[in-house]
């Protein structure tokens, strides 16, 4: 098959990217006006400035919305303009003039790597600062305060070192019934319990009150009491108050650490962190899967015109992005690992495309 770009691959290039593009402004448009018309009233009861509205927060919702609807942008644009191609006879007269369909898909290709490159830099680069200042905004003036109502709190701060919290106040910063142990092999070789632990941001530690440290060493039990008592330990309150979308402003290498240290922790909100990872790299793969589809179904003339494959376009290109949305349940359920639930309706929509693919006209 000759590789070589020449004026009809251009032509179809323009045509794919320019129409992606155009579909974009228009649904931001739309979204932003009933965005507006939504959180309006949060906007002035919490007096928020046009100026913060603006700058942090559209701006920073427009990359995160792209990427979000991705496959439904590449959708479009590939029914829309191949649609009327068909219409115009314009693919019969490819097909007739000695291209296979298999090198008219060509085009269509390229420009489906260069949206989804496109789409993997705004997930490694661009769109997890630009939610970073988009949810602290969030925070301040549509959302209410985030209250952990979790209790019985336990996690692993290192290998054989635990800390236990029957409850934490996320208004006060503190904790309840705070338990911090040693464990060697099945030996408790130090256990620090207090009745209550407040986080100080002065020291960035844990203030302990009426406290009791028992300690085992060399066959001998030590207990020490006392009012207060200072600690540093490798969990902060900022860890117990964060809500589990905060995974989306981590860029890839705090996405890895963070997805470590929960593990490590024992932390369920890990499958948060792990479903944020793989569905980076999946949503824009998309791209090709939803290409070919489109071009399949739309490089015939249909009774119905345009609006026909536009309407087929539109259920599936957003029953991938809910089938997408679905998928993460498998996770949360334990059903599947994460990576092979966010990318299964990659792999489903990838046999519908081949078998589109191989009942299309050519």
């Amino acid at each position: 098959m000759d590789f070589k770009i020449r004026i009809l691959d251009k032509y179809i290039i323009k045509k794919f990217i320019g129409t992606y593009f155009f579909a974009i402004l228009i649904f931001i448009g739309i979204v932003i006006i009933f965005d507006v018309s939504e959180k309006i009233d949060d906007f002035v009861e919490k007096g928020a400035s046009l100026q913060a509205i603006v700058v942090q927060y559209y701006a920073n919702f427009i990359p995160y919305f792209m990427n979000m609807f991705n496959p439904l942008f590449v959708f479009i644009a590939v029914i829309f303009f191949t649609s009327k191609l068909s219409s115009h006879s314009e693919i019969i007269a490819m097909l007739a003039g000695g291209v296979s369909f298999k090198r008219l898909l060509y085009p269509y290709f390229l420009s489906a790597l260069v949206i989804a490159s496109f789409s993997l830099f705004l997930n490694l680069f661009v769109i997890p600062p630009a939610n970073k200042v988009r949810l602290e905004f969030t925070d301040k003036y549509i959302k209410d305060k985030y209250i952990n109502t979790n209790r019985n709190i336990h996690f692993q701060l290192s290998p054989g070192t635990y800390v236990y919290m029957e409850s934490f106040n996320s208004w006060s910063n503190i904790a309840s019934r705070f338990t911090l142990e040693s464990i060697e092999g099945h030996t408790i070789t130090s256990k620090l319990t207090a009745e209550t632990a407040v986080w100080d941001t002065t020291f960035q530690g844990w203030r302990l009150y009426n406290y009791s440290i028992r300690e085992s060493r060399n066959n001998a039990i030590e207990l020490q009491r006392g009012k207060t008592i200072d600690t540093v330990i490798n969990l902060t309150a900022l860890d117990l108050n964060q809500r589990d979308n905060i995974v989306e402003s981590y860029n890839y290498s705090e996405l890895n650490n963070l997805i470590k240290t929960q593990k490590m922790r024992g932390d369920k909100r890990v499958i948060y962190s792990q479903i944020e990872k793989h569905t980076r790299f999946a949503l824009p793969f998309s791209a090709f899967i939803l290409t070919l589809m489109g071009v399949s179904l739309s490089s015939k003339k249909r009774k119905g015109g345009i609006g026909m494959n536009i309407g087929i376009g539109l259920v599936l290109s957003f029953s991938y992005i809910l089938f997408l949305r679905f998928s993460q349940m498998f996770v949360h359920a334990a059903v599947l690992p994460p990576w092979i639930a966010i990318w299964v309706p990659n792999m489903l929509y990838a046999l519908i495309a081949a078998f589109l693919y191989r009942i299309a006209p050519k």
